[in-house]
């Protein structure tokens, strides 16, 4: 009885192997096809801003009041 739950042992042990090999191939895959999803993404324009430059213009005058309005503080001799 103790051979056979050695042997039983060691069959469930090479299964419990190839799955993590298994499940270690199908991760690599899964991200190959992201980073190929990725890639195209970033070449097809889809993370360009183009809201940002149009917001800007708007805001711009309200950057260039508030820095006009600093004082300057000097030292008096």
């Amino acid at each position: 009885m103790g051979k056979t739950l050695k042997v039983f042992l060691n069959h469930n042990f090479n299964i419990g192997m190839s799955v993590i090999y298994i499940l270690l191939a199908v991760s690599i895959v899964v991200a190959v096809i992201f980073f190929v999803a990725f890639v195209f993404a970033v070449k097809k324009g889809q993370f360009d801003d183009s809201y940002t430059p149009s917001v800007r213009m708007l805001f711009e005058d309200e950057l260039i009041k508030d820095k006009t309005n600093k004082t300057i503080l000097t030292k008096k001799d």
